[in-house]
């Protein structure tokens, strides 16, 4: 498989905004007051990880496969903050939020690059971790959602 160097180029942009996100789901876990919270970041940093090396698999000229559809189950969540404004509350929030922009962005960048694509093996790969990266979005969405984080 050879790329041209328009999606060579697109491929160095995606790595650039996994590493982003992988930089902040790991920080971020780290600053986050909620148990269930730092499990979430960690488990989606996993899964950013996955998908650099599913791009450095790309740019070295191989279409991996996708497997099935994104999460199997996406996380249940009990409330962690009650409705008062405490710091912490404010900090897992402000953490949420940051993260829930990262994914916003990152979904419409590979939205963007799906159509620059030519070979459809790798249109459906990009596809397929904009879905994941919709998924982090929505299980962020579900966590600040039982924390009265969301209005």
């Amino acid at each position: 498989m050879v790329l041209t160097q328009k999606e060579a180029t697109l491929i160095q942009d995606l790595k650039g905004q996994e590493q982003l996100c992988i930089d902040k789901y790991t920080r971020h876990a780290a600053c986050a007051h909620d148990p269930q919270l730092k499990q979430l970041f960690n488990r989606i940093a996993e899964v950013e990880r996955g998908h650099l090396n599913t791009l450095t698999q790309m740019e070295n000229g191989t279409a991996p496969a996708t497997g099935g559809g994104g999460q199997s189950a996406l996380p249940t969540f009990t409330a962690y903050h009650n409705q008062a404004e405490t710091p912490e509350k404010k900090q897992d929030c402000y953490l949420c939020t940051d993260l829930l922009a990262t994914e916003k962005h990152a979904s419409g960048l590979y939205d963007t690059c799906v159509f620059e694509f030519g070979q459809t093996e790798l249109r459906k790969t990009l596809n397929h971790i904009q879905t994941e990266e919709q998924e982090h979005g929505e299980m962020i969405y579900r966590y600040m959602k039982a924390n009265s984080m969301y209005s």
